[in-house]
């Protein structure tokens, strides 16, 4: 028996990849790798219980070339008698239409057709054909790149696919090793011979790094399985600690918005720290392709950490992250977003803010001498219509109740620990002259009288509030 051959057996053993009464679909492109995989399976169809189909996507990159691989799949699951599916696809076309680049276009449509395959052959697993030197590059060029967390770990050896499972159970042997496996059983699989060249950046890896690791411990892809895997069980184990740290400390305010508690952040141990980052980030990018590396971390843990209150930051595909006093706030741009407003009310009329919240304004005469937080009651002498309801603006400054003098609003908002985000939106409510009246929820002006039974007043009525920060001054 070849090392190929007890090497991917103890493989599948030690890790449990397969299962008797398995149905695996052996993703092959007719290449040394994916074309040994599917030999292997089929010779052990017996051996482990299992049925095994193929399936097989021609890319259309390389004409008539391409096309040829799809015929040689074909021709070989004919001489074997399994089961097999295949496609052609124009990725050129497809990298129009998404604007993405081609590998990445190409496994996006390559993978959509491998569960489609799955799904209607009810297989309970995908076979694909990456090996232990696949292994070695892909890890360093992550490291090299700035990875974090387990995507340092490198290719898994399986997950969650389909309806099923997707697995590789060649990650325990080399591209030599395989090789010998193809030479010995006459495969003769098809060669893409721009893999050999140093266009894509794991080609030089594979072409300049590797021979020279190899030359230093020529089972080094086994030093580095296990590093793959002591990092996934470590990681697998901190994860479980920060999410339960997360679920504490995160308030999640839809699928794109989520608020974090800064000083409950600073509570936890470093490691968690940065695990509750990136499980904020895993849920609010979900299945965007974000490209974030250590840097984006180190960015926000300096932010989180600053003494200026507050901050931002502008991350990929639009997420802003923005700081305020003890709270941060992880949103995506929203278009249409409603930034700014400015709306005028006479008596009697009433108007619905972007956030829902309602503001009216009414003539009284007798109203009961108890002051409510949602209203400020005005002297008709003292206030020129139209009432203007608007979002704040540079040098805004109020006369408060209670105080000689004036106050910047942006000081009381700054008082009042109000986030960011929140003070863009915030009423200001002043009469047609620009007289600032109230900030509804926080301080009203010395405008603010009490009713008079005996004359007429007008009060202005702010309803269905729902604004955080500090306690209503009246």
């Amino acid at each position: 028996m070849l090392d190929f051959e007890k090497k991917t057996e103890a493989f599948i053993e030690k890790h449990s990849l397969i299962k008797a009464g398995d149905y695996i679909v052996a993703a092959v492109s007719g290449g040394p790798d994916s074309l040994a995989m599917l030999d292997f399976l089929n010779n052990r169809v017996e051996k482990y219980g299992i049925r095994v189909a193929a399936a097989h996507v021609d890319h259309m990159l390389r004409g008539e070339e391409s096309l040829q691989d799809l015929y040689f799949v074909k021709k070989y699951c004919e001489s074997k008698d399994i089961e097999f599916r295949a496609i052609s696809i124009d990725i050129r076309k497809k990298m129009e239409l998404d604007e993405t680049g081609m590998q990445e276009t190409a496994r996006k449509y390559r993978y959509q057709f491998f569960e489609k395959v799955m799904l209607d052959l009810h297989a309970d697993k995908l076979a694909v054909g990456q090996h232990g030197d696949d292994q070695l590059e892909t890890i360093l060029m992550r490291l090299v790149r700035g990875s974090h967390g387990k995507s340092r770990a490198g290719i898994q050896m399986k997950r969650p696919f389909a309806k099923g499972e997707l697995i590789r159970p060649l990650l325990g042997v080399t591209k030599a090793e395989i090789e010998e496996y193809c030479a010995t059983h006459k495969l003769n699989p098809r060669r893409d011979v721009s893999n050999e060249k140093p266009l894509y950046t794991r080609n030089r890896f594979r072409l300049e790094i590797l021979p020279f690791l190899k030359s230093e411990n020529e089972h080094v892809h086994e030093q580095f399985q296990r590093f793959s895997e002591d990092l996934t069980e470590d990681e697998q184990l901190l994860e479980q600690m920060a999410k339960k740290e997360y679920n504490a400390m995160c308030q999640e305010l839809g699928k794109d918005e989520i608020t974090l508690n800064i000083p409950s952040f600073y509570r936890v141990p470093l490691p968690l720290q940065r695990r509750v980052i990136q499980l904020i980030l895993n849920y609010l990018y979900q299945q965007k392709a974000a490209d974030l590396t250590a840097l984006h971390i180190d960015l926000l843990q300096k932010l989180l950490k600053s003494e200026n209150p507050s901050g931002k930051l502008d991350f990929p595909s639009g997420l802003k992250v923005i700081r305020s006093y003890d709270v941060c706030h992880f949103t995506f741009d929203k278009p249409g977003q409603v930034s700014s407003f400015c709306y005028k009310l006479y008596e009697g009329e009433e108007v619905s803010l972007p956030d829902g919240k309602i503001i009216r304004v009414e003539k009284g005469q007798g109203l009961s001498k108890e002051k409510k937080e949602n209203i400020i009651v005005l002297n008709p002498s003292e206030v020129q219509f139209p009432i203007i309801v608007r979002t704040r603006l540079p040098g805004d400054r109020m006369k408060l109740k209670g105080m000689n003098g004036s106050k910047k609003v942006k000081d009381i908002f700054i008082d009042m620990k109000i986030p960011l985000h929140d003070r863009l939106v915030w009423p200001i409510v002043t009469d047609n002259t620009g007289k600032l009246l109230w900030i509804p929820g926080l301080k009203k002006s010395s405008y603010d009288t009490s009713p008079d039974n005996e004359h007429h007043f007008y009060s202005i009525h702010c309803s269905n509030q729902t604004f955080s920060g500090g306690q209503p001054n009246q």
